[in-house]
C-alpha cells in the first residue's frame, strides 16, 4: 500500500483516542480550558453520564470572533511560547476541541468584555459550521453532545451511567481543590447537584475547599505540611496514621497547580506511612508541589496527567521526609471517627460494636491482632529485652464475678475520680497531659485513662509493640547494621547500568550490611549480607534493589525488609494481652507513648487508643 497522507478528520480522531478516553476527559479539557480563561464561575452540566450532553459554562475573558475558526483547529493555541519548557497553564498543546469535535457535535459559542453580541461556531464529527452570530453573556459555553457518535466502536468500551457520572464527579473534584477561589457547580438529569461555593487563595480558604471536596472528618484528622528543599516547594495536608481510606482514591497530587496521578508521589506515599498503615488501607492526603516549571515535564502523553521530573529523587525525598517530619511533629493524635463509632456502639439499641478503631475499622485488624501472638503472658517468649519499662511477670487471680462484686463493697463507698485525684497531686498533673493519668486496667489488656475533657482507651500491647519497633529501629538506623561474610562471594549477572547504579550506591548498601563490589563490566560480587535477613535469596535482593534505583534513585526497598523484620521482633517482645500492670506501669507506658512519633497506631496498623470527649459521654446521658 502506498504512503498517503492522512485526512484532518482522522488525524483528529487519532488524536482523540489518546485525549478523549470517556466523557470525563472532555469535562476535564473544557474545565481547564475555562480556568485558563480566568474564570471565576464554572458550571457543568451532564445527560446520560456525558454521552449525551456536556455543557460547560464559565465567566472568563471569551473568545473573539475572528480567533473562533482558529479555536478549533489543531495545535493552534494562546497558551504555549516558544518556549516549550516554560508551561505555566492547564493547557498548552491546542488538540483538546478540535479532537472532540471530530468525534462529536460541538458548538462553541462565546463573548468577550469588549464585544456587543456573541458568535458561534459549531463541528460535527469533523465537518466545521460557519460562524454566525449568537446571544450570550460575557465568557464562553461549550456543548457537546452525542459522544463518539463518529467512532460507534468507542461506544462499547463506555461502562454504565453511574460510572461515567461518578468519574466526571472525581475530575470536577479534582480540579476544584486547586483553584479554592472559582465557584464549580455540577448538576444534570443523571446525578445530583455538586456544588463548591468559591472561598479564597489564602491557607485557610483552601483548606475549606478540601474540607467541601472531602468531607468535614478530614480537617479535623490531617497535619499541615510545608516543606523546602532545592527550589521546590511542598504544601498541603495528609491525614494521621489512624484516619484511613480502603484505596487511594482521596490522594490528590498537584504539580504548579496542575492535578496528576504521579507514580512517584504516589509511591512516595506510600514510603512515608510504611509502617504505621495496614497494607490495605491508605492516607488521604492532598499535596502541592510548586517548582520551576523548566524541571518538570509536563509534556509526556496528551492527557497531561504524568510528569517526569529532572530530579525524581529530590522530589521524592522532599514527600516522605515532609510527611514523616510532620507526623513526628503532630505526636499523639487519635482520628475523631473512632469518638464518633464508639457513641454509636453505646447509643441504647445499637448493634453490636463493630467499629475497628478510628481507621474506619476493617477486618485485617483482627487479623493483625491474632498474628501479634496468643492472648496471655510468657516470660520466657515475651521478655522486655528492647524496651524494659520495668513490667515483672508477676502472676495474677481471675476471680467469679460475685467474688468481685464482694470485694467491692468491703471496701466501702466508691470514691470519685475527682475525689481520687485531689488525693493524688502527681495524679492531678497527669490529667494535663495528652494521654491523661492511667485509672484502670479492664479485661488485662484495655487501660481507661482520664484527662480534664475525655476518656482514653488503650490497647496496652498495641500500644507497647509500637514503642519497642520505635527503639528498634532508632537503633537500627543510628549506626552501621551489623552484616555476615559470605563463605563464597556470590555473583550476580546484571546489565551493565544495573551493575553502573549499584557501584554507586555502594557506600549506602554497605551502611545497611550488604557489602558488593564491581564484578566487570556486567555484575556485581556480594560478599555481605545484613545479618538480620539469615538466609535470603541474595540474587533477588539485589535485582529489587537495582530496579529500585532505576525508578527512584532509592535503595529503600533493603531497609523495608530491615524495618519488618525489627516490626516482628518488636510483636514478639512486647507486652502480650493478659498481662496485669501497676497503676505506674501503665501511667510509663502512656508517657512514652506521648514521646514517641507514630504511637497512635501499632506496627500492623491498628489503632492503639481511643479518645472519647466528656461532652460525648455527657450526650449519651441526655446532659448535654
Amino acid at each position: 500500500m502506498p504512503i498517503r497522507q492522512l485526512s484532518e478528520t482522522m488525524i483528529n480522531q487519532i488524536a482523540a483516542g489518546e485525549v478523549i478516553e470517556r466523557p470525563a476527559s472532555v469535562v476535564k479539557e473544557l474545565v481547564e480550558n475555562a480556568l485558563d480563561a480566568g474564570a471565576s464561575r464554572v458550571e457543568i452540566v451532564t445527560a446520560g453520564g456525558g454521552l449525551n450532553l456536556i455543557r460547560v459554562t464559565d465567566d472568563g475573558s471569551g473568545i473573539p470572533e475572528r480567533e473562533l475558526a482558529l479555536a478549533i483547529a489543531r495545535h493552534c493555541t494562546s497558551k504555549l511560547t516558544e518556549d516549550i519548557n516554560d508551561i505555566r497553564s492547564l493547557g498548552f498543546r491546542g488538540e483538546a476541541l478540535p479532537s472532540i469535535g471530530s468525534v462529536s457535535r460541538l458548538s462553541i459559542r462565546s463573548r468577550t468584555a469588549a464585544s456587543d453580541s456573541a458568535a458561534e461556531i459549531g463541528i460535527e464529527g469533523g465537518r466545521v459550521l460557519p460562524v454566525r452570530p449568537a446571544a450570550a453573556n460575557r465568557g464562553t459555553t461549550v456543548e457537546v453532545r452525542d459522544l463518539f457518535f463518529a467512532t460507534p466502536a468507542r461506544l462499547k468500551f463506555m461502562k454504565g451511567e453511574r460510572a461515567e457520572s461518578s468519574a466526571t464527579s472525581d475530575v470536577v473534584k479534582r480540579i476544584a481543590i486547586a483553584f479554592p477561589a472559582v465557584r464549580f457547580t455540577l448538576a444534570g438529569s443523571d446525578r445530583s447537584t455538586l456544588e463548591l461555593p468559591a472561598t479564597d487563595d489564602s491557607a485557610e480558604g483552601s483548606l475549606r475547599r478540601v474540607a467541601q471536596v472531602m468531607g468535614a472528618d478530614f480537617p479535623d484528622n490531617s497535619i499541615a505540611i510545608d516543606a523546602m528543599r532545592e527550589g521546590v516547594h511542598l504544601t498541603g495536608h495528609v491525614s494521621i496514621p489512624s484516619f484511613t481510606r480502603a484505596n487511594a482514591l482521596q490522594q490528590y497530587a498537584y504539580v504548579n497547580g496542575r492535578p496528576v496521578r504521579d507514580k512517584l508521589i504516589a509511591g512516595a506515599i506510600r514510603g512515608a506511612y510504611a509502617d504505621v498503615l495496614p497494607r490495605d488501607r491508605h492516607a488521604v492526603t492532598v499535596l502541592f508541589l510548586t517548582l520551576d516549571p523548566a524541571i518538570v515535564d509536563v509534556n509526556v502523553h496528551p492527557a497531561k496527567a504524568d510528569v517526569r521530573f529532572r530530579d525524581p529523587g529530590l522530589v521524592r525525598g522532599l514527600i516522605v521526609g515532609a510527611i514523616r517530619q510532620a507526623l513526628a511533629d503532630a505526636g499523639v493524635r487519635a482520628a475523631t471517627t473512632g469518638a464518633a463509632g464508639m457513641m454509636a456502639a453505646f447509643r441504647p439499641g445499637a448493634a453490636s460494636y463493630g467499629h475497628g478503631g478510628p481507621a474506619n475499622g476493617h477486618r485485617s485488624y483482627d487479623a493483625a491482632y491474632r498474628a501479634s501472638g496468643p492472648s496471655g503472658f510468657d516470660a520466657a517468649r515475651s521478655p522486655q529485652r528492647p524496651l524494659d519499662m520495668g513490667f515483672k511477670g508477676a502472676g495474677f487471680e481471675q476471680r467469679g464475678l460475685r467474688e468481685n462484686e464482694q470485694a467491692a463493697f468491703d471496701a466501702g463507698p466508691l470514691a470519685s475520680a475527682d475525689a481520687r485525684a485531689g488525693q493524688d497531686e502527681a495524679a492531678e498533673t497527669l490529667l494535663g497531659a495528652v494521654l491523661g493519668a492511667a485509672r484502670a486496667q479492664v479485661h488485662e489488656n484495655y487501660i481507661v485513662a482520664q484527662t480534664r475533657d475525655s476518656l482514653i482507651i488503650v490497647d496496652q500491647h498495641a500500644a507497647h509493640e509500637r514503642l519497642v519497633y520505635e527503639a528498634l529501629k532508632n537503633a537500627l538506623h543510628s549506626r552501621p547494621v551489623p552484616s555476615q561474610m559470605l563463605l563464597l562471594p556470590e555473583i550476580i549477572d546484571l546489565p551493565e547500568e544495573d551493575a553502573e547504579r549499584l557501584a554507586l550506591h555502594s557506600e549506602t548498601l554497605a551502611r545497611f550490611g550488604l557489602g558488593i563490589e564491581r564484578f566487570g563490566p556486567g555484575a556485581v560480587a556480594v560478599r555481605e549480607t545484613p545479618s538480620m535477613l539469615g538466609e535470603t535469596n541474595v540474587g533477588q535482593l539485589v535485582r529489587d534493589l537495582a530496579d529500585e534505583i532505576a525508578d527512584n534513585d532509592t535503595v529503600d526497598t533493603l531497609k523495608e525488609r530491615l524495618d519488618k523484620i525489627a516490626a516482628t521482633m518488636a510483636c514478639h517482645g512486647s507486652v502480650r494481652s493478659g498481662r496485669l500492670l501497676k497503676a505506674e506501669e501503665m501511667n510509663a507506658l502512656l508517657r512514652q507513648m506521648e514521646a514517641t512519633p507514630g504511637s497512635g497506631t501499632c506496627n500492623h496498623g491498628r489503632p492503639t487508643y481511643i479518645e472519647l470527649k466528656l461532652a460525648d459521654i455527657e450526650r449519651l446521658f441526655g446532659r448535654r
